[in-house]
This record gives C-alpha cells, sequence and structure tokens, in this order.
C-alpha cells in the first residue's frame, strides 16, 4: 500500500491524530495528510535526533513521544521509513502508538515483501500431496450353502 493510502486510512481509524506524515531516513516525504508535511517531517526528524543522542544502549530509537499543553507529537520509525503524527491533549499513548505502527506496517515498499510466484518458484521445495493409504478389498463374501430340506415323502 502506498503512504498516502495508509495515512487515509490511519486517520479514519484514528480519531486522536490530526495530522501524520511518512518519510524516509533522509526526510523525503512519502505522503502527508496535510500542506504541512514537510515542515512536520523536519520536526519529527529533529525530535528523533535529539532523543538518540540523550538514549542509553545501543540499540536504535523505534518510538518517541512529545507531549506539550496543547498536544503531543509521536514518531516511530522502523528501518528506514518514519511516521510521524500530532494530537490534541490527553491521548491514549498506547492506542495512538499502535495505529502509528500499523500504518507504517502497510506502507513497507514492495520490494521488501517476499514475491509470490508460482508454486515451486523462488527455490520453495515443492511438496507432492499424500495420498491416503490403499485400502486392501474386502475379501468376498461366501453366500451360505442352501440348506437342503428333508424329502416330505
Amino acid at each position: 500500500m502506498d503512504a498516502q493510502q495508509a495515512l487515509a486510512d490511519l486517520t479514519e481509524i484514528s480519531s486522536q491524530v490530526q495530522a501524520a506524515v511518512v518519510f524516509g531516513d533522509k526526510g523525503k516525504v512519502a505522503g502527508s495528510t496535510g500542506a504541512d508535511g514537510e515542515a512536520l517531517a523536519r520536526a519529527a526528524g529533529e525530535l528523533l535526533a535529539a532523543a538518540e543522542e540523550l538514549k542509553t544502549g545501543d540499540s536504535p530509537l523505534t518510538q518517541l513521544e512529545v507531549a506539550t499543553e496543547e498536544g503531543s507529537v509521536f514518531v516511530v520509525r522502523d528501518g528506514k521509513t518514519v511516521i510521524a503524527a500530532t494530537t490534541g491533549t490527553n491521548p491514549t499513548v498506547g492506542l495512538v502508538f499502535y495505529d502509528l505502527k500499523s500504518a507504517l506496517r502497510s506502507v513497507k515498499p514492495a520490494a521488501k515483501r517476499p514475491a509470490r510466484g508460482p508454486a515451486g518458484a523462488g527455490g520453495e521445495k515443492k511438496t507432492a500431496a499424500k495420498k491416503p493409504a490403499a485400502r486392501k478389498p474386502a475379501a468376498p463374501r461366501k453366500k451360505p450353502a442352501p440348506r437342503k430340506k428333508p424329502d416330505a415323502s
């Protein structure tokens, strides 16, 4: 799915998101919900850079929330793709992060998704369907020998 469609879906399901943008690690905007997408992407990139300098540990920063009296800014990064959104005051933080991560997963470039070709393509092992075990034919039933009636004579 392209970034613009993912953002449209995001704003439809998340009433808390006011504005959102998807951009790459170099700052190139892939989609936004408003005309200020470039500014939001630039600000979110600066927030990520500042937070990276302050964090402890070696793992990369993957999510960030900055809260003010007017609202919050959320940033989620997955590899080289970033999504940022603004909300009003007192958002449901976990829900906003969940919605942003879901939107970001749907934006992943098609090149990174595994190609789906015909069965057996791409080095996949093709397995034959198992046939049910053959049943032994039932032994023919013998008719009981007719009884001879004693002669009435």
